[in-house]
């Protein structure tokens, strides 16, 4: 339940918070965000503070029962693909080197040899991280159902794991000139684009941007109100809070560029 805390309820990426299933404050802030989100939402979080070996059970089993009704055809028809992907990656490691499959994989991923001569791999997404890989490695997992997402996961005394897209629907036409105009201007702001990131993950109320970037809720909400008069955002009302998400088939008319620097 750790990882699902890790992903779910982070403040933010590069400053580390501890888990609330051993922190108050935390315990509270987490529950907090669920509130925002839903009595459902609230109920699960509860369940993960009160019971988390016992929801990991029942989530695993629940994936397990779930296989053959939903998961096992979908499985069958991208299995193929994904072996495919992985084993053309394998091979460019061992023929061209870890520098080269990287490059496969994804843009957004590189190597470098840093000054203690260690080998970094650089993953270029709006977020600052690190951790090690040394006596554990890398693992890269092929998805079908990602695009255009790179997805990394890591903590303390965990393997770090990179998600990465093989393959992508393809993008609406373009909107009218002026419209993206006035779409790029909007954007033109590094605060924004950085709200834009951590809204293409999913809805936050101002409060919660506020608290991520360290900036006050009355700047947040200026750039809300820019961003959602250039149609970029839509907003909606859970009880006393307001959720602001991103428009991803807004953003997808700016182009695949953009689309996928904003969602790594």
């Amino acid at each position: 339940m750790a990882a699902a805390f890790e992903i779910s309820c982070s403040a933010s990426y590069d400053r580390p918070t501890r888990s609330p299933l051993v922190d108050r404050d935390e315990r509270d802030r987490v529950r907090d965000m669920a509130r925002a989100r839903g009595p459902r939402q609230l109920a699960f979080v509860d369940r993960m503070l009160v019971d988390p070996d016992g929801l990991r059970v029942w989530l695993r089993r629940l994936l397990e029962d779930c296989h053959q009704v939903f998961f096992a055809d979908t499985w069958q028809r991208v299995r193929v693909q994904l072996a495919a992907d992985a084993r053309h990656k394998g091979e460019l490691l061992q023929r061209k080197g870890l520098a080269e499959a990287l490059t496969a994989t994804s843009a957004a991923l590189s190597l470098e040899q840093g000054a203690d001569g260690r080998t970094r791999v650089l993953v270029d997404k709006l977020a600052a991280g690190r951790t090690t890989a040394h006596g554990s490695g890398l693992t890269l997992i092929p998805t079908t159902f990602g695009w255009p997402h790179l997805l990394l996961v890591h903590a303390p005394g965990w393997p770090p794991v990179i998600q990465y897209p093989v393959a992508g629907p393809e993008l609406a036409p373009p909107a009218a000139l002026q419209l993206v105009q006035q779409r790029l201007e909007a954007l033109a702001h590094p605060m924004r684009m950085r709200i834009c990131r951590t809204l293409a993950r999913g809805p936050h109320t101002t409060g919660e941007l506020a608290e991520a970037y360290a900036i006050t809720p009355p700047e947040v909400s200026r750039h809300i109100a820019v961003l959602k008069k250039a149609g970029l955002l839509h907003t909606r009302r859970r009880g006393r809070y307001v959720l602001h998400q991103l428009e991803l088939a807004t953003v997808a008319r700016l182009g695949s560029d953009f689309l996928e620097g904003v969602l790594r």
